[in-house]
């Protein structure tokens, strides 16, 4: 039998004047602690959500790891091509490679009417899947390429907002004409589909066409192509995986997996990690200080029973495990509803969306939420963990209580 766990379950079972200043303190301790952890779990749902989703988009618009010669590095644009040949293929299949995707990326202006917008004109094959950017096209449908230069194109609600486009509408495209520098080569292209990111660097210039129409363009060969676009079922290794392939490919092309492309991002959305940590310490710390005040005004205000039990020979120690045990029993209830409360949060953000981002500064319009039962549970742990070992401290001062002391008969 667990004798100081009885004794702590009779001290909570006693009624307590709910005006007394342990009742008072008790429960402000366990609102800090439902408080503390409901706070961790949201700063936790929605951190690892948003770094989630942006990383998901990034990939999205660009694969996992980008293979191109070294004069396309520092350019979005397709400078030089190279070929698409089986050989090279072999050379860079991997078993953690999803799929390959060639692309040739050409900058122009796009225009209807009096209105000009500059582009990026991004060409893809016949077998590029769509399903990556399935849940950014808001009207229309993805290109069809099964024709070799086919003229339909995918373009941004921006950009087709800018030059009042809508679905059907026929508009003329310019690219530089390397032949003759003062006439332009012109397209005309069929919007079949509008799409919206919330990337302003991608939707202010990104829209989607064949490549064999750049190719034509740029006079390429039938197999030429700006680079390569990698996805991979495992990113966690997107680094090892592009140090490893570049050492298999020709000394022309280069790897960059795309954390080092838009490093910038990255190192933004890496941020968050800090910030869950700064968090959970805090939380950690206000429900720490609140358990241990409580902690201590338990123990003075139950002096007298600390000293009968010393009396009748009760160690030090296990009257140090009844409080020790009363704290945690505080920090349970303050737990249950705290995880009550955060997943309220959760639920509810993921149900309806009701907290909104600005897409200029976020790059979502919507507060993504992302919280496993595993996370939930490893948080609890933490904080119970932590607190429970840490308010050892303040049950100390039992060993200063005598009971010659308290010990008072009226």
């Amino acid at each position: 039998m667990n004798l100081a766990l009885l004794f702590a379950n009779k001290m909570r079972q006693q009624k307590q004047d709910k005006s007394s200043v342990s009742a008072r303190i008790i429960n402000i301790a366990m609102i800090a602690v439902a408080v503390g952890i409901s706070m961790i779990l949201i700063a936790v749902a929605t951190a690892k959500g948003m770094q989630k989703e942006i990383r998901k988009k990034t990939v999205a618009f660009n694969g996992h790891v980008v293979v191109s010669p070294f004069e396309n590095n520092e350019s979005q644009i397709s400078m030089l091509p190279f070929e698409d040949t089986e050989a090279l293929r072999a050379e860079i299949q991997d078993s953690n490679i999803d799929r390959l995707v060639p692309v040739i990326l050409k900058p122009g202006m796009l225009r209807k009417g009096a209105d000009f917008e500059g582009i990026v004109f991004k060409g893809v094959d016949s077998l590029y899947q769509w399903k990556d950017i399935q849940g950014f096209l808001i009207v229309g449908r993805f290109p069809n390429f099964a024709n070799n230069g086919s003229e339909e194109i995918l373009i941004s609600a921006t950009v087709a907002s800018r030059i009042s486009v809508e679905i059907g509408d026929r508009v003329n495209a310019y690219f530089q004409n390397e032949a003759n520098q003062n006439l332009p080569n012109q397209r005309r292209f069929t919007v079949v589909g509008i799409y919206n990111s919330g990337f302003p660097e991608v939707d202010e210039t990104l829209i989607f066409g064949d490549i064999h129409q750049l190719r034509r363009l740029n006079k390429w060969e039938a197999n030429a192509v700006g680079a390569y676009e990698i996805f991979l079922k495992n990113d966690r290794q997107m680094a090892s995986f592009a140090a490893a392939l570049y050492n298999r490919i020709p000394s022309d092309l280069n790897t960059v997996p795309i954390n080092e492309k838009f490093s910038s991002i990255f190192q933004w959305i890496s941020l968050f990690d800090f910030n869950i940590a700064i968090i959970l310490v805090v939380m950690i710390l206000v429900g720490l200080i609140n358990m241990a005040t409580a902690l201590l005004v338990l123990i003075l205000e139950r002096s007298r029973m600390i000293g009968v039990l010393k009396a009748m020979g009760a160690p030090n120690a296990l009257i140090q495990k009844i409080f020790m045990y009363n704290g945690v029993l505080i920090m349970a209830k303050g737990l249950f509803f705290g995880n009550l409360l955060g997943l309220a949060f959760y639920f509810s953000q993921r149900t309806w969306g009701w907290i909104t981002l600005d897409p200029q500064t976020y790059y979502l319009s919507v507060a993504p939420v992302i919280l496993t039962v595993s996370e939930v549970l490893s948080l609890n742990l933490i904080f119970l963990s932590v607190c429970g070992i840490l308010l050892w401290l303040p049950a100390q001062i039992v060993l200063t209580i005598a009971p010659s002391k308290v010990l008072r008969f009226r």
